[in-house]
């Protein structure tokens, strides 16, 4: 059951509730019977297993096309080193 946190709007009591999500929200402060509000907080958010990230979808072997500019920069050297003076 997750827990709620609310705020008195009269003595500005902070305090928290567990609750059901089907379970009517409080009207009234416990300490001045006031009334209160809910207390909205940022999430924490995990993300958990592939397909998350930027570096997920791309493939650990690398692709035929970059491995042509490599072929092509050995064969220019050698070509270089080989033609006579």
């Amino acid at each position: 059951m997750p827990t709620y946190e609310y705020l008195c709007n009269k003595c500005e009591h902070a305090f928290e509730v567990v609750q059901s999500f089907t379970d009517p929200a409080i009207e009234q402060c416990p300490k001045c019977q006031g009334g209160v509000r809910k207390v909205y907080n940022n999430v924490g958010v995990v993300f958990k297993g592939s397909g998350f990230y930027k570096t997920d979808s791309r493939s650990s072997t690398p692709s035929k096309t970059e491995s042509k500019p490599e072929a092509k920069t050995e064969t220019k050297s050698e070509n270089k080193t080989s033609k006579p003076d």
